[in-house]
């Protein structure tokens, strides 16, 4: 099987933005933050919280039209958000390039809409970029694994506008609610697809 290439330090040159955009901390040349939607944003939010130099994950919404949406009104179709998880990271840490490989290798990049159990548009896979060299390193990313697995990528790459926090009971639900996050992701199967697509790979934490 083809490895993935390995990838150039990349510090993301990310512009203040609006708002409900993801907030930089005051030490704004120390962390940066990226946008990912993988699914159920519980998970995600695990995910990155295992990388070394990730400080903080927060779940929420991006990419719909309608302004603060709530929980209920993103499940039940016509926002237009997904799910997503905004990592804040220390670039002198971890870099962009190794978030995007943590990224890949905790989705179902081949899935259309959904992402194991869960279906729907707002559980869409998707990459919000914050600049330039993110967007061509994420494009850069996604036509290696076509190349690689010779199947279409189904993750959606698109311009970061706008971010809005998801309820408070949603914030790191999988140390909250431990037993039944487990079940959950148990459930729905998303080990078992990770490994089924990934093999050792899954989970991303190995160097990229």
């Amino acid at each position: 099987m083809k490895m993935p290439l390995r990838f150039p330090w990349l510090i993301p040159a990310l512009l203040p933005l609006a708002m409900a955009s993801p907030a930089l901390s005051d030490d704004a040349e120390a962390t940066a933050t990226a946008i990912f939607g993988g699914g159920c944003f519980w998970c995600v939010e695990e995910a990155f919280d295992k990388v070394d130099g990730v400080v903080a994950t927060t779940s929420g919404f991006s990419g719909g039209h309608v302004e603060n949406p709530s929980y209920d009104q993103v499940v039940a179709g016509g926002t237009g958000h997904v799910e997503v998880v905004k990592v804040e990271y220390e670039p002198d840490q971890v870099d962009y390039a190794t978030l995007l490989h943590v990224f890949w290798r905790n989705v179902d990049p081949f899935a259309v809409e959904r992402q194991f159990c869960d279906r729907g548009k707002h559980y869409r896979s998707a990459i919000f970029y914050g600049s330039e060299e993110e967007r061509e390193l994420a494009e850069a990313t996604r036509d290696e694994l076509a190349e690689r697995f010779e199947r279409n990528i189904a993750t959606e790459i698109t311009s970061f506008e706008s971010f809005y926090p998801a309820e408070e009971y949603h914030q790191d639900y999988y140390r909250k609610n431990p037993v039944r996050y487990q079940y959950y992701k148990a459930a729905c199967g998303r080990e078992r697809r990770l490994n089924e697509v990934w093999g050792d790979e899954a989970g991303g934490l190995g160097q990229p």
